[in-house]
C-alpha cells in the first residue's frame, strides 16, 4: 500500500506543530517518525490513520494500483497507541472474538494461537481490566499486529513493557511485520530498530 502526504501542516490554535510535510510512505516497507516528546509525531501518525484531520493538505491512499477513499481506509489500516482503550469489561477471549469479527487475523493464526502469543493463555478468563498496564500494552499491540491488513501503525509501541515484553515486541515484528508497511513514531531506538527510513518531524517546523 502507498500513502502519499502533500503539504500536510497541524496547527493547535495558533502553534503549528508541523508544516508542509511532503512524503510518500511506499509498501512493502519500514518508516520510523521521530523526534522529541511533543514534536507531533504521535499527532502525525493519527492523520496518517484517518484519525484525525490535518489543518492544511491532502493525503492519498493507494492500493494495488487502485485509489482507496478515506472511508475505506479502516480495513486497511491496524493501529496500535499507548492510550487507545480497549473493552476492559470484556475478558481477552471475548475482546479477540470481537475485534476479528470486523477484521481477519494473519493468515494461520486463530483467536486461540493468538492468545498463545501474547502470553496470556492463563488470564484468557480474566476481564482485561484486571490485566497489569504491561499485559493491556500486549493485548493493544496484539489485535494490532495480528490483523490482515497491509498496513500496520505504531505508536510508542512499548510503552508499559518490561525486558521480556519488548523482546516479545520484536519477535512479532520480525515475524509478522514482513510485507507490510508499518510506520512506528517513537523516539525510542528498541520500537524502531527495524525501520530503514526514518522522517525527523523537526524538518518541518
Amino acid at each position: 500500500m502507498k500513502i502519499t502526504l502533500e503539504h500536510i501542516s497541524k496547527r493547535f490554535q495558533r502553534y503549528w506543530i508541523f508544516r508542509e510535510v511532503n512524503y510518500v510512505f511506499d509498501g512493502p516497507g519500514a518508516y520510523a517518525l521521530l523526534g522529541p516528546n511533543g514534536c507531533g509525531k504521535s499527532t502525525l501518525l493519527r492523520i496518517v490513520a484517518g484519525m484525525q484531520g490535518a489543518s492544511a493538505g491532502k493525503l492519498f491512499y493507494e492500493h494495488n494500483g487502485g485509489r482507496v477513499e478515506g472511508t475505506d481506509i479502516y480495513g486497511h489500516i491496524s493501529f496500535c497507541a499507548p492510550g487507545m482503550e480497549v473493552v476492559e469489561e470484556l475478558t481477552l477471549r471475548e475482546f479477540m472474538e470481537f475485534h476479528f469479527s470486523f477484521k481477519r487475523p494473519l493468515p494461520g493464526l486463530d483467536i486461540a494461537r493468538i492468545i498463545e502469543l501474547v502470553g496470556l493463555k492463563d488470564s484468557g478468563h480474566k476481564t482485561i481490566g484486571d490485566y497489569s498496564s504491561g499485559m493491556k500494552q500486549r493485548v493493544k499491540l496484539a489485535q494490532a499486529i495480528f490483523s490482515d491488513t497491509p498496513v500496520l501503525l505504531l505508536d510508542e509501541p512499548c510503552t508499559n513493557l518490561d525486558q521480556q515484553g519488548v523482546a516479545q515486541y520484536q519477535g512479532w515484528i520480525d515475524q509478522y511485520g514482513k510485507g507490510r508497511l508499518v510506520i512506528v513514531a517513537s523516539n525510542d531506538e528498541r520500537e524502531y530498530y527495524f525501520c530503514k527510513d526514518k522522517v525527523v518531524i523537526e524538518d518541518y517546523k
